[in-house]
């Protein structure tokens, strides 16, 4: 049956095309926009609605979601000329699943609501493989109305919703995630090449390890796609970076000792500068690779 609301997305990529169609295969009457109009065409041909701007995807819809690289990207879709707030209207509620800085949504949510528009921040955790199935899990900061407005399209979108506090609590959620899944990837690449060079296979170590105290998401999920050499994304290292420099950001604004997230930033950084911004965040097990002088390849396993 065809839900009632309607919904659009703007910004369909690696992670919103999939959450938009998830929204689309829900039921949802949906209408995309995007820079690059190739996802564009893709779920219009699925049942979506093309939108050639911001402000006439927002003049149509209930609830607009956007999904974007950075802090500026948002505020430039939200508030900029044919922006969201350029189709504001009253009763619609804004949704970001970006990862910004909390004050940058705060800034946001305060504008768009002298003009009648309700936000939340929603960033999303699990990867391309959550977005994909639907089981994302979101964190959700603003106001509790528009969070019942929308819950029953995030529900189409994630399995974990929650309701962290006001506008920016989302986003503070999100980094406090980002801040333990750096941690994760980096020990997880230090781990694996640990392993090699003393002289141990890393395939075992895992499997020896990951039902005790190691356990976590990134052991479940990533060693087998380094063993068999895939460090394709997943969610790439330059995204990763980005968001561990909100952390920082935000941590020098409240005065906040972070001393592993700092070193954590600095290897993704380093990951940037030797090239493999666009591979996965595990690939960090590269800079690893490269401090230690082995390789953690096929032939090597």
């Amino acid at each position: 049956m065809t839900q009632a609301l309607k919904v659009g997305y703007i910004g369909l990529g690696l992670m919103g095309k999939s959450i938009a169609r998830n929204i689309l295969k829900a039921g949802f009457t949906l209408v995309v926009h995007n820079r690059s109009r190739a996802a564009v065409d893709e779920l219009v041909a699925e049942g979506a609605q093309a939108a050639f701007s911001p402000a006439e995807v927002a003049r149509q819809v209930d609830i607009v979601f956007t999904n974007l690289p950075d802090s500026p990207d948002v505020e430039q879709v939200a508030l900029g000329e044919d922006g969201v707030i350029a189709g504001a209207h009253p009763g619609l509620v804004m949704v970001d699943n970006s990862t910004i800085k909390p004050a940058t949504a705060r800034h946001i949510a305060a504008v768009l609501g002298e003009h009648g528009v309700l936000c939340l921040d929603a960033p999303v955790s699990g990867g391309d493989i959550g977005a994909r199935q639907g089981t994302l899990s979101i964190m959700v900061g603003g106001p509790a109305e528009a969070l019942e407005k929308a819950l029953p399209v995030l529900q189409a979108t994630g399995k974990t919703i929650t309701h962290v506090g006001e506008s920016g609590a989302g986003q503070i959620a999100k980094a406090c995630n980002q801040i333990m899944v750096a941690a994760q990837m980096v020990a997880m690449g230090e781990l694996l090449v640990f392993a090699h060079k003393a002289g141990a296979d890393p395939r075992k170590i895992v499997e020896a390890i990951k039902g005790g105290a190691a356990q976590c998401w990134t052991l479940d999920v990533k060693p087998p796609r380094l063993f068999a050499g895939n460090r394709q994304p997943g969610f790439k290292a330059y995204m990763q970076a980005k968001d561990l420099g909100i952390v920082l950001d935000t941590a020098h604004e409240y005065k906040i000792p972070l001393p592993s997230a700092a070193v954590d930033a600095q290897l993704f950084n380093a990951m940037l500068q030797m090239g493999m911004a666009e591979l996965d965040n595990s690939a960090v097990l590269g800079v690893i690779e490269a401090l230690a002088g082995a390789s953690l390849d096929e032939s090597s396993i």
